[in-house]
């Protein structure tokens, strides 16, 4: 197992303001929640959560404010192993994401980046060094776009593997598509990034056909599509829980893809089954409550395959 690089995260670092809610209201409606909680979450940190309690060594950059959140979430990140030194503080406040979480295990989210706002070039100049010492970078686009760019210019210079996580959904200019080497969109995502109603298979070719040099396209129940460049594309069945919270579930799964990616040429050289593995790391943060609390250790994963044999 070679984990001489660490994976490292350039990402949002948020507090969930969770209400549980028997289904999400529509617009002008008024009803009744059934709970309320504070939790740590923000793609970016879900990602690093989810990677290090894979036991893979994982640096976070990012900011937090000088609120009463910004210790609470470097805290949390540092509890489950996240190196979070490269973590900044800064003036106002930290990111924050009300969240709707419905009895069916639906959500609905809003993100106000605070902090997160102010991750710019000049905090990856800060950090150029690990960044160029990284086995892979995760990043997603809950930062201003402009960083992302940077980033992607950074890595692609130092023959950094990137993979992006297109959430939530923004225009991208033409040179991002031969920087990333995983992009892994949901469903709604990929129809963004499309703009046609194609099948699953011919979406993959289509953004491989932009430079891309694998995809991963995220179907929830129906499981996850993998495409690359080079090598076999197929389906990843879904694992059958008892579904009771996604939040966190995708970062859950980009996390897990990269650590198996990371860890073993021979899975390296298989991505099907480094998205199986994912897809497993996944099933079990659904089946939990919480965004970074529901993210599984690696002998929670392995277990789960040992049940679970497709």
């Amino acid at each position: 197992m070679n984990k001489s690089k660490p994976i490292v995260v350039v990402g949002s670092i948020n507090m969930d303001l969770v209400v549980q809610t028997p289904r999400i209201p529509v617009p002008g409606e008024t009803i009744i929640g059934t709970g309320f909680t504070t939790t740590p979450g923000g793609k970016g940190a879900n990602q690093a959560v989810a990677a290090s309690r894979l036991g893979y060594p994982t640096h976070m950059i990012g900011k937090v404010g000088r609120d009463v959140y910004g210790p609470a979430l470097i805290n949390n990140l540092a509890r489950a192993g996240v190196t979070t030194a490269p973590i900044e503080k800064v003036d106002g406040p930290s990111g924050v994401a009300p969240i709707l979480i419905a009895d069916n295990g639906q959500n609905s989210i809003v993100v106000v980046p605070g902090a997160n706002g102010l991750v710019n070039p000049a905090t990856i100049n800060r950090h150029a060094d690990l960044i160029r010492c990284a086995g892979m970078v995760l990043c997603q686009l809950e930062i201003p776009i402009e960083t992302i760019l940077y980033l992607l210019a950074l890595c692609a210079e130092a023959g950094v593997p990137v993979m992006l996580d297109p959430a939530p959904a923004a225009a991208l200019p033409e040179t991002v598509w031969t920087q990333v080497a995983w992009f892994t969109p949901n469903e709604t995502e990929a129809a963004f990034y499309l703009g046609e109603s194609l099948s699953v298979e011919n979406g993959a070719k289509r953004l491989l056909a932009r430079g891309l040099k694998g995809v991963v396209l995220k179907r929830g129940s129906e499981g996850c599509f993998v495409a690359v460049t080079e090598g076999k594309a197929g389906w990843v069945p879904p694992f059958k829980v008892n579904v009771v919270d996604t939040v966190g579930a995708g970062d859950c799964f980009n996390a897990a893809f990269a650590v198996a990616q990371l860890e073993s040429l021979q899975i390296n050289q298989d991505p099907l089954a480094a998205a199986r593995f994912a897809s497993a790391a996944a099933a079990i943060s659904v089946s939990r409550h919480g965004a970074q609390a529901s993210m599984p250790s690696r002998a929670e994963v392995d277990e789960f395959l040992a049940r679970n044999t497709q």
